[in-house]
């Protein structure tokens, strides 16, 4: 545990401390989100935010790659995750500055699982009627579809001041600390990817806030929600290379099943954000992929909130889904019931310093 608060702190001194050269670089080359209709910043803002997130990643894994324990996590599969990693930065830089259409970043997407899957990472099971295992295929189109669906829930949800970050950071700690009691209630090797991952993961977003709260100085930009939205995809999918289904007792399916579940448990609200928009978006005979001013933050700030109270509100309702569900793994129902009500009355408490909460 101890190498991973190290690799954590690392990673995000690396990230606060390089983001202000990366600001500097993206004003020179025009990396800048100018005002639109449906922004909610009222000044030009540097992008490329997310080049400073790999930046501090690269560097933290040169760095950590030398400590007893970290150290063993390194392998093919974090080669390839770097390698995916890399790209999808490519990709979002070049979108942070010339704005690809959809179609071009959604193949681009495509590429970098296709990445994933050349180094072996892939969904081989699914928890269904006890254990199935997939064919090849299925397990690929299964991969695909989970890291295209966590890559566009980050996306979409990156349009506050903080708000991506944040909850990212949160979905990270839930996810490690379900990675890391899992290894040390069943036995599997704590030195693991997913681990490594989603340290690094919540250092750059902890790293990377205090440049983009409110007012935000640089923004994240899809260089920097499509990265968090892979790594997080990546550590569930090597999470599920790691667990033996058998060696799980079928009176506990907590953690067979939340491997496959718990990013979709920690990214509830950006999913939740992502469905609400494709839907209104197709009623309304558009693109899926069309932007709009409706989004979830755009509703709590329209009723009033502050851009710094909203985003603490998703936090905590970010927070209220992903601990509860991480402690049903492994705690009786009423301790998940009990932390569930706990950041139920948390998020209450905040709501009600505020105007008013859509909900």
């Amino acid at each position: 545990m101890r190498e991973y608060l190290v690799t954590l702190l690392i990673s995000a001194a690396l990230c606060y401390l390089i983001t202000p050269l990366v600001r500097t670089q993206a004003i020179r080359f025009g990396a800048v989100a100018q005002i639109r209709g449906r922004d909610i910043h009222i000044t030009p803002t540097a992008r490329w935010g997310g080049v400073a997130m790999w930046m501090a990643m690269s560097v933290t894994f040169m760095i950590v790659n030398h400590l007893p324990l970290v150290g063993k996590s390194f392998g093919h599969e974090s080669q390839g995750i770097f390698l995916a990693a890399t790209f999808v930065v490519l990709l979002g830089m070049a979108d942070d500055r010339f704005q690809l259409d959809a179609v071009t970043k959604l193949a681009g997407q495509v590429f970098v699982a296709g990445i994933l899957l050349i180094y072996g990472i892939q969904i081989l099971w699914l928890p269904i009627n006890g254990v199935i295992t997939l064919p090849p295929s299925i397990g690929q189109l299964v991969t695909v579809l989970i890291v295209l669906i966590t890559i566009n829930a980050v996306n979409f949800i990156d349009g506050m001041d903080g708000l991506a970050a944040g909850i990212v950071a949160i979905a990270g700690i839930a996810f490690f600390a379900f990675a890391y009691l899992l290894a040390v209630e069943y036995g599997f090797s704590r030195a693991g990817t997913p681990s490594l991952i989603t340290a690094v993961l919540v250092g750059i977003c902890i790293g990377f806030l205090p440049h983009n709260t409110h007012p935000a100085r640089i923004f994240m930009g899809d260089s920097g929600s499509m990265l968090l939205g892979l790594l997080l995809a990546s550590a569930a999918i090597t999470l599920t290379g790691q667990v033996d289904p058998n060696a799980i007792s079928s009176e506990s399916t907590g953690p067979t099943l939340l491997p496959l579940l718990l990013p979709f448990a920690v990214l509830a609200i950006p999913l939740i954000d992502l469905l609400l928009a494709v839907s209104r978006r197709v009623r309304a005979g558009k693109s899926p992929f069309a932007p709009d001013n409706k989004h979830l933050h755009h509703r709590l700030l329209s009723a009033g909130n502050s851009q710094l109270r909203s985003a603490s509100i998703l936090y905590l309702w970010t927070a209220t889904i992903a601990f509860p569900v991480t402690v049903l793994a492994f705690a009786p129902w009423w301790v998940a019931a009990i932390t569930a009500i706990v950041f139920i009355g948390i998020t209450v408490a905040v709501s009600k310093l505020g105007k008013k909460v859509i909900l």
